[in-house]
Formats: C-alpha cells, structure tokens, sequence
C-alpha cells in the first residue's frame, strides 16, 4: 500500500517544509520531498499530476498542494495543502521585501540575484531530467514522448512559440494520443 499523510497537519507540515526550501523553483524540491523521501507519488504519478497542476491557473506548485490535499482530506486537505505553502513563505517573503527596500541598491545584492537565477535554472534542468526517466512507462512509449518533449522545448525555448499555443497543440494532440493508445490497448485485451 502506498504511503500517504496521516493528518492535515501532517500535509501542513510536509508543504511547509517543502515551500521553505523551494528558493527560485520549487519542482526540484517536491520531487525529492513528495517522491523520494515521503513516497507519496512515484515518479510517473508525480508527472502527471505535475502535468495537471501546470495546465491549472495559478501556481504550479500550489495547485498540486491543493489537489493533493483534497484527494486525501477533501476540503480541508486542500486548505492545509495551501495554508502549508502559503504561510511561511509569505511572512518570510515580507521580512525579505522590508530588507530589500533598505539594501537593494547595493551591488552586492544585484550579484547575489543574479546568481540564484543561475542555480534554479540547473535545479528545474536535474529535475526535468530525472523525471524524464517516468516517460519510459508512458502507454506512447519512450521514443513518441521524448519527441514530444524535445519539441515542446523546441517550440518555446528557441522558437519563442507562446506557451497557450503549445500546450493546446502538444498538450491536445498528446491527451488524444494516449487516449486512443490506451483504448485500442483495452480493447484488445477484452478480445483476448
């Protein structure tokens, strides 16, 4: 049986913990935190729940704490999800803003910026690239989904395709896709 919260308040905790560490992206981190230390999702669940949460208005990561939340603990689930990583950080967030308003002219601190943007790049590249390796269980199979991915890449990062064009293109063309694999793949089972 997969591991799940035992409470709300252990899903507070859990988002919490996960939204004070999630400096310039947080998926690095709710991969690690929800997949390898908690066991709450394996990868390809992560994925696609991921995948869920990313198509939703809002937060990515906010709205996987919400789905997440409600799945195990219906509203209330999804209130603590959010309260979990929303609350911390914005009072941090607050202290950061009054302290920036004193020190940010400073070269020191335009560097230091700069910088983090550098690491979470790398963060959100590793974790992408784990990931990736759930893709090989995709019902399209490792190679039709890698080329999905190469080309979403393609589309948005050199290309500069909008990200509404993509996801309605790629994301539609794929959901159909997969649909039809796993229906022909039903089907034939039913025969046998």
């Amino acid at each position: 049986m997969r591991a799940q919260p035992r409470s709300k308040t252990e899903l507070f905790w859990a988002f919490t913990q996960l939204s004070l560490q999630g400096f310039g992206g947080v998926l690095p981190v709710a991969q690690r935190e929800l997949v390898e230390k908690r066991a709450w999702f394996t990868r390809a669940e992560f994925l696609e729940e991921w995948a869920v949460a990313q198509v939703l208005p809002g937060p990515n990561i906010v709205n996987l704490s919400i789905i997440f939340g409600a799945r195990y603990f219906g509203f209330w689930g999804g209130l603590a999800g959010l309260a979990g990583m929303l609350l911390f950080p914005m009072l941090v967030l607050i202290v950061i803003a009054m302290l920036y308003l004193q020190l940010g002219d400073r070269a020191s601190i335009e560097g230091a910026l700069r910088g983090m943007g550098a690491v979470a790049a790398g963060l959100i590249a590793g974790t992408s690239l784990k990931l990736a390796t759930a893709l090989r269980q995709h019902p399209l199979g490792p190679w039709l989904t890698y080329g999905i991915a190469v080309l979403c890449f393609v589309l948005i990062a050199l290309l500069r395709v909008p990200l509404l064009y993509v996801l309605l293109f790629l994301g539609g063309s794929s959901i159909l896709a997969t649909y039809w694999v796993v229906k022909k793949s039903n089907t034939q089972r039913q025969h046998d």
